[in-house]
């Protein structure tokens, strides 16, 4: 039995190696992406180009969208062109962009009325995590939808978890980005902290991963500080993009961020310079800069 045929709907630094790691499962794959030479990497991998999201549908089984922002996702899933002119019963969409929940809700709706289900299933563990197929997987949507395309996400994660209805993944996914903002502000701390002292940082690197602080993130994040490497796994630009969805819900639900909210400041000053398209680890710039005056 041939495996099933998707649509892939974007092939940013994330949506292109997640492809590619479909196309190596053996999927038979689309791809439409608003920039045509971002795709290269997957057209050479033997992904199909097409030329609109309602192309890459029309004979796919399941479609799968990974762009950057709610509008985007609306454009390509319910616009001109879009998903929703080939969308018909029995298939399924599955967005793996972080996007708002209520708006998913009023996707999945949409979609509904043609007989396709949508499953939300943002994504998380950064470049290399779509690179190597360890990406963490939060799902929303029906059980029965998320068994029948459970083989796809295995070929581009290594975590899938099912968090409830749909609507569930997005807001799982928006509490990661709280705790991942929290992490990175406390390792841009420690390290300016740490250089203010005039400690070695590789020495205080080693020392800190081995004890109760050690974290993915300081694994991957620390290392690259001290490189003076700034170079994005994950952009400011988007990791403001999803504190402000964050910050959108907490008041929706009427829940105090008080320290989510500090971090979503600190970090909008790197975007108010021009830093907005750097790595995340570029925080610890802005903490540096509040200590020159020492």
């Amino acid at each position: 039995m041939s495996k099933q045929r998707i649509a892939f709907i974007g092939a940013g630094i994330m949506g292109a190696p997640m492809a590619v790691n479909l196309l190596k499962a053996g999927f038979r794959l689309n791809i439409f992406s608003r920039t045509k030479s971002k795709a290269q990497a997957v057209i050479e991998a033997g992904g199909v180009w097409v030329e609109s999201p309602a192309a890459a549908a029309a004979d796919a089984d399941v479609v799968i969208t990974c762009v950057t922002d709610t509008p985007d996702v609306e454009a390509v899933l319910l616009g001109a062109g879009g998903v929703i002119e080939s969308a018909r019963q029995g298939m399924i969409c599955i967005d793996m962009s972080t996007i708002s929940p209520q708006v998913t809700k009023q996707i999945s709706s949409s979609l509904a009325a043609k007989g396709t289900v949508l499953i939300d299933a943002p994504i998380s563990g950064g470049q290399v995590g779509a690179i190597e197929a360890k990406l963490s997987i939060m799902a929303g949507g029906p059980a029965e939808a998320l068994k029948k395309v459970r083989p796809i996400l295995e070929a581009m994660g290594k975590s899938i978890t099912h968090c409830g209805r749909v609507g569930s993944g997005q807001m799982t996914k928006l509490v990661n980005q709280v705790m991942v903002i929290h992490t990175i502000m406390s390792i841009s701390e420690g390290l300016a902290f740490a250089e203010a002292a005039g400690l070695d940082l590789e020495t205080t690197l080693a020392a800190t991963s081995a004890g109760a602080a050690g974290s993915h993130s300081l694994t991957n994040l620390a290392p690259k500080i001290i490189a003076g490497d700034f170079k994005p796994a994950f952009m400011v630009d988007l990791q403001l993009k999803d504190l402000k969805l964050v910050m959108d819900c907490a008041r929706q639900i009427k829940q105090p961020l008080p320290g989510t909210a500090l971090a979503e400041q600190l970090m909008s000053s790197l975007q108010a310079v021009g830093r907005g398209k750097d790595g995340t680890q570029a925080l610890v710039e802005v903490i540096r800069h509040l200590g020159q005056n020492r």
